[in-house]
This record gives C-alpha cells, sequence and structure tokens, in this order.
C-alpha cells in the first residue's frame, strides 16, 4: 500500500514542484498540499497522511508550531522538515517539535525521497551539514555536563541560591560563611565552567 504523504509549503512553485515529485513516485501518493500552517492542522487530522513534508518558515504558525500541533493530535504521523535552515536553533526546536528528520531543499528530489523511504524504515534522516551540528551540538553538551560533575557539593549549593537571584552577602548569610569565601568559590565555579559572569554560569548550571 502506498504511503500518503502531506505537503505544506509557502512557495508555490516549490509546493507544485514537491507534488509532482510525490506523484512520480511508485511508493508514495499524495494526502494533500498546503500553503500555511493553519491548513494543514485543519486538513490533515480529517484526510489523514503517513509523513508530511515541513517548511519552516510559514505565514502565521511556523512549521515548527505545526509540527507540535499536528503531533499531539497523531502521534504516529512522521514529520521530516525540508527547509533552507540550518540554524542551529530551528533544527533543534525541530526535533524537540517532534520531527524525525531534517533535510535542505537544496539536497534535490532524489535526496528527499530517500529521506522519505529512510523514514519509514525507521530512520532519522539529516542533511550532512545538519547531523555534523547535532553531532557537535551533543558533543558540547556532554563537555558541559562533565564540567558541571566537576563542581563541588559547596559549589552547587552557591549556583542553586545564584540561580534564585541571591547576592553574595545573602548567599554568605544562607551557608554561614564570609562574603569572601563566596567571591572565592564563584571564582573557581567561573574556572571550572569556563565563563565569565554570574548569569552564564547560572544558565549553564540550569542546562545541565
Amino acid at each position: 500500500m502506498k504511503k500518503r504523504i502531506g505537503i505544506v509549503e509557502d512557495n508555490r512553485d516549490l509546493r507544485e514542484a514537491l507534488t509532482m515529485m510525490i506523484q512520480f513516485t511508485e511508493q508514495f501518493e499524495l494526502a494533500g498540499s498546503y500553503e500555511n500552517a493553519e491548513a494543514a492542522i485543519e486538513a490533515i487530522p480529517v484526510v489523514g497522511a503517513d509523513a508530511v513534508l515541513m517548511d519552516i518558515n510559514l505565514p502565521g504558525f511556523s512549521g515548527i508550531e505545526c509540527v507540535a500541533i499536528l503531533k499531539r493530535q497523531m502521534p504516529d504521523l512522521l514529520f521530516l522538515m525540508c527547509t533552507s535552515y540550518e540554524d542551529d536553533d530551528k533544527i533543534f526546536k525541530s526535533l524537540e517539535a517532534g520531527a524525525s528528520g531534517y533535510i535542505l531543499k537544496t539536497e534535490g528530489p532524489n535526496k528527499i525521497i530517500d529521506a522519505l523511504n529512510d523514514l519509514f524504515d525507521g530512520g532519522s534522516p539529516m542533511s550532512g551539514s545538519i547531523a555534523r551540528k547535532v553531532v557537535a551540538s551533543f558533543s558540547k553538551f556532554q563537555s558541559q555536563h562533565q564540567e558541571i560533575q566537576s563542581l563541588t557539593a559547596r559549589e552547587k549549593e552557591i549556583l542553586d541560591l545564584l540561580a534564585k537571584g541571591r547576592m553574595n552577602k545573602e548567599v554568605a548569610s544562607d551557608l554561614e560563611i564570609s562574603t569572601g569565601t563566596v567571591r572565592k568559590h564563584i571564582q573557581n565555579i567561573y574556572e571550572k565552567l569556563h565563563v565569565n559572569t554570574r548569569v552564564e554560569a547560572v544558565n549553564l548550571y540550569l542546562k545541565r
């Protein structure tokens, strides 16, 4: 049985090209094509689909918001982001929203079809440059996690208080130590986390 593919793309020429691409395959059929997220959110739960090719930069709701909304309604629906953006934030927000793959439009129709096949085989297809960003981000997270783990129990106590908005004097009072000792601990924290301000230290600590 053919897999049914939805397309959400605001550029008419590209939407028509993607539609023809799907229609020329033997394994896929078009479930519907939509120029914005609002139309897709209304129609796809009614007409059904097995996967959706989703643009990110849409008028109104973004493609990322569209994925999040449809994924709540249709948990088994697969999403392949098909976009021009290599922005790290958009990549990870797409994946967090529920996308299973992320491919650049510049890859061309053959790569997009291959990515859809991979999606239905249980894979998470990504353009090479996107995959490298994901791996680099994971490596950075692992490194930051190790840096957090290098903090002493006292340094973590101080970071917890700083995260609550406490000033040095208040931290000293809460922990019954001198402000000089607090400053020394904070300096050690900066060195271990490779940061220069308490805002950076707290942000890194809260992301652990």
